[in-house]
């Protein structure tokens, strides 16, 4: 009898030990880490509880670069939440080589991943290596960026691309008053990179915004790049964004200030806050610049007023959102989609989940930025 009521004792112990293991798991995925102590509890319990040995099941994440604040944070958030639901990880970073992204997702094929959430540098050189994975049985998510010219996509993960490109162009009409002022400004486009199909979309939603303005005067382009071709920078260099200003600067506004930087990535904010401080430009006669993602140091810079505004994609969302992609293709259900139309890579139409990108400048970034927890004022201030 003693032998019964002991067994069931510590029957009862384990239950409730596993009951809390499993609430530190789900409250630990997607939470902030607000404290070091909280910070070390998580790791304790992720550690504790029972991870990639639990599923058994493996999931390669191919990144682009580490040289963009963004895709450190999208990878650290997506490996973190992962491993919260028991998957063995792969993160790798190609650091904008074709070549080494096509061999590392080649190596996450041949250790026998269960699934490939990709985020391509240039995805016409991953349709073969997306073939073999295809063959193999992997299902395969795209992330932020689009992958072209294959089947073997099955969804796509992403922020409104053509929205962001919309509310570039919104911001820039309405802080300028394009639609009643009668005065003509100044604009320069720098445009994201011609292998990434995010920035044609980009693209064409800032146009659709800016074209009438530029067919009626208001803004002036001095060099006359406008088209998405002329203003297209590979691989979004901020090096090639500086030198492009720095041109532009010399060679159409010796005499005349530059009004508006229309681009279309923080770094490129930076290459032209470089160019135009190198030309003498001053809080005087300082112009409008535009970005996206909402980096630590643009945040910093539009606080100071060296950059106007920025999108805020929150990656932590867009991690999420792919995790529970990967969780229901690898428990064979359905992930939640919210658009099956705008995204044809020239195979198929693939569906895909949109999340919403925020305009954030010196007005709200407090309370979008540091309210919501994405930085706080410490970081901000350093």
């Amino acid at each position: 009898m003693k032998k019964k009521i002991l067994g069931a004792l510590l029957s009862v112990a384990m239950a409730a030990t596993l009951l809390v293991g499993c609430g530190t798991n789900n409250a630990s995925a997607p939470a902030e880490e607000k404290t070091e102590a909280a910070t070390e509890e998580k790791a304790e319990a992720k550690e504790e509880a029972p991870a990639a040995e639990a599923n058994g099941k493996k999931v390669g994440v191919a990144m682009p670069t580490q040289s963009s604040e963004r895709w450190i944070n999208d990878g650290g958030n997506m490996k973190k939440q992962l491993e919260a639901l028991g998957y063995e990880v792969d993160l790798q970073y190609a650091e904008d080589d074709v070549q080494m992204q096509v061999s590392q997702i080649e190596n996450m094929i041949a250790s026998g991943v269960n699934c490939l959430v990709i985020a391509s540098i240039d995805s016409s050189a991953l349709v073969n290596v997306e073939a073999q994975a295809k063959e193999a049985g992997i299902p395969i998510i795209a992330y932020d960026r689009l992958l072209m010219d294959t089947d073997a996509v099955s969804y796509y993960a992403t922020f409104d691309n053509k929205g962001v490109g919309t509310a570039i162009g919104k911001y820039i009409e309405e802080k300028k008053d394009l639609a009643n002022t009668s005065e003509t400004f100044t604009i320069e486009f720098f445009m994201g990179s011609p292998d990434d199909n995010n920035a044609h979309m980009l693209y064409a939603g800032l146009m659709e915004v800016l074209q009438p303005y530029l067919d009626n005067g208001t803004l002036v382009c001095k060099s006359g790049r406008t088209s998405f071709d002329d203003t297209c920078i590979l691989r979004w260099s901020q090096e090639t964004a500086q030198q492009n200003c720095e041109n532009y600067l010399t060679g159409f506004y010796a005499d005349e200030d530059l009004d508006i930087c229309a681009t279309a990535f923080d770094g490129f904010a930076y290459g032209c806050k470089a160019a135009l401080e190198g030309a003498g430009y001053t809080e005087e006669n300082w112009p409008m610049i535009t970005g996206q993602d909402a980096e630590l140091m643009a945040t910093k810079n539009i606080i100071s007023g060296k950059q106007t505004m920025s999108i805020y994609k929150d990656t932590r969302l867009l991690a999420e959102k792919c995790v529970t992609m990967v969780q229901a293709v690898l428990e064979g259900a359905e992930p939640e989609i919210n658009d099956t139309e705008q995204y044809n890579n020239g195979k198929i139409v693939v569906p895909s989940y949109l999340c919403t990108p925020v305009a954030v400048d010196k007005d709200n970034y407090k309370e979008i930025i540091v309210d919501g927890g994405y930085y706080t004022e410490e970081q901000l201030a350093e």
